[in-house]
């Protein structure tokens, strides 16, 4: 399956958000990602793991990275693409251009912290030695809709335990 066709790249992404809720569930914030080779085969996945192994650098992109640099024996990623169900942060973004990282797919765009658009562009940024191609907004409504609801569940979650009685269950939509 090449990753040139969109109907690939949504195939993909429709993956990616059900591995995301299942991380979701976990009680990770629920991002996803996958690399994937110039054959588009999948060579790396990841998902968040901040919580689960209390580690700062567990987020998606950097975990589906490590994989794939173990699998391939090699860091450079020039003919892969990097799907994502949220647009990366600083930190991911400046690892996909020293990771070489070809492509880079993302569903939600992040507002606040996005970096390859967002707030920032480091895939286009004077200083960087790599330009990465950026394709984001892939079913971006249904990926901000799951992160949406996990943190409304989870504001719900919190005011539960502050107060010590359940709160009216939050409205989705």
């Amino acid at each position: 399956m090449t990753t040139d066709r969109p109907a690939a790249l949504e195939a993909w992404m429709e993956r990616l958000r059900r591995r995301a809720a299942a991380v979701g569930a976990a009680g990770e914030i629920p991002v996803a990602a996958v690399v994937l080779d110039g054959q588009g085969r999948a060579i790396g996945w990841g998902s968040n793991r901040r919580e689960r192994d209390q580690q700062p650098l567990g987020h998606a992109e950097l975990m589906a990275l490590q994989q794939a640099a173990r699998l391939r024996r090699d860091w450079r990623f020039n003919d892969c693409t990097l799907v994502v169900t949220l647009e990366p942060c600083p930190m991911c973004a400046g690892a996909l251009v020293q990771a070489r990282v070809g492509r880079v797919c993302f569903g939600a765009h992040d507002a606040k912290r996005g970096a390859l658009g967002g707030v920032l562009d480091l895939s286009s940024d004077p200083s960087a030695h790599h330009h990465m191609q950026v394709l984001g907004g892939l079913q971006a409504e249904a990926c901000g809709t799951q992160l949406e609801q996990w943190f409304r569940r989870r504001r719900q979650q919190r005011r539960e335990q502050r107060s010590g009685t359940p709160a009216a269950p939050a409205r989705s939509g």
